[in-house]
């Protein structure tokens, strides 16, 4: 029999704190204001300076990549990904229904389509298994691509999404994408730190990227990255947004519409010091997993395991799985009465206004997770 009231007593012991327990704190114990402090006096505060160029380095060679962008945040990262694969109007994207909205708002905003897929029970991240029927099902090859027989649109790229950190599989997603001449743009906002057989998330497909808004592992207030074994890529990414700027000691001159997306070096400064301490944060959020473990199952709950794909997770937001959804908005009803902040995955793409008329695959798994997950308060302690 669960016990919600139990629940909360252990949320407030493994998270040491008497009075409202956020889901995901951001931490700030390292060099923060030393760097924000130095960016400061620099007068370098805005898209050009030393911390930009520091936290690329560094989250290149985190990541095990020759090279990597900052950005003002992860859904323009996505945006700018997408553009670089070569997304264009009226193209079609597939992805998945259980996602943050920002998968497929930057798909929007590259003016195409998304597609909606299932997802693995375990990853909670796109199919292969449903990747493959889509493909096998409703896709011919053409000179120019692989198109969707049933619209007549171009599929110009394929955006897996890590959940919670949880890896995709990513190896046969970017096998079945690679047949069908589909890049892939792999969603890692929520995955830095996770890691497939000592490989980094966000390095499986054509370009990669990663979110450090405020509740992410580690954040520059906002912040995001995009991240590739293309080097060609990065170049091109760089330039994409940096407003498309021909290097020249004076004169403005660009050669393509660009974006104003990169990240200003206040921000780069504070997520050089955060990524600094990535290591210690991912040992603080094992800690509270294997805490979590060790006394949920007593009062009646469980944690969602970590699937196979992901052979070390960054423990960004800890899930239990619920009976029912009457048990879910009870539990959440409850838990959040009592200052304890937990909350469901995401409404599914395809129920919001704005995606409901997108095409989309039977949405079993999707439909049965989006009912009964609940997020934890996961902060570092």
């Amino acid at each position: 029999m669960s016990d919600i009231h139990a629940f909360v007593d252990l949320v407030r012991h493994t998270q040491q704190m008497s009075d409202a327990v956020p889901l995901h704190a951001p931490v700030f114990r390292g060099r923060e204001r030393e760097y924000v402090g130095q960016a400061i006096d620099s007068t370098f505060v805005s898209s050009v300076g030393p911390f930009v160029d520091c936290f690329e380095r560094n989250l290149a060679e985190y990541t095990g990549v020759p090279s990597s962008v900052a950005v003002v945040n992860g859904t323009s990262a996505l945006q700018a990904a997408l553009h670089l694969v070569g997304v264009k109007p009226g193209d079609e994207v597939l992805t998945q229904s259980l996602t943050f909205v920002a998968t497929a708002n930057a798909i929007h905003w590259n003016h195409a389509h998304p597609v909606f897929l299932d997802v693995d029970r375990d990853t909670m991240g796109l199919s292969p298994r449903a990747l493959q029927q889509f493909i096998d099902a409703q896709t011919e090859q053409r000179e120019d691509g692989c198109y969707n027989q049933r619209t007549g649109r171009r599929i110009a790229a394929c955006v897996p999404m890590h959940t919670f950190g949880f890896l995709c599989r990513m190896e046969e997603i970017v096998d079945l994408c690679l047949g069908s001449g589909i890049p892939v743009v792999e969603d890692a906002a929520e995955a830095l730190g996770s890691f497939s057989a000592g490989r980094s998330a966000g390095t499986f497909g054509d370009i990669g990227v990663f979110s450090f808004n405020g509740n992410k592992i580690i954040t520059a207030g906002g912040g995001g990255a995009l991240v590739s074994r293309n080097e060609g890529l990065m170049v091109a990414a760089k330039h994409l947004t940096t407003t498309a700027k021909v290097s020249h000691p004076w004169a403005f001159h660009h050669d393509r519409q660009g974006f104003n997306f990169r990240m200003p070096n206040l921000n780069a400064a504070l997520v050089t010091a955060q990524l600094e301490q990535l290591p210690v944060f991912l040992e603080a959020k094992k800690a509270l997993y294997e805490e979590y473990s060790a006394h949920l199952e007593s009062i009646g709950y469980a944690l969602v395991p970590i699937p196979d794909t992901t052979t070390q997770w960054n423990y960004w937001l800890m899930s239990i799985e619920l009976a029912s959804q009457e048990e879910r908005d009870d539990f959440l009803q409850q838990t959040n009465a009592d200052g304890i902040m937990t909350r469901p995955v995401w409404t599914l793409m395809h129920r919001l206004p704005m995606y409901g008329a997108c095409e989309r695959d039977d949405q079993t798994v999707a439909e049965e997770l989006e009912q009964r997950i609940v997020n934890i308060p996961s902060s570092v302690r």
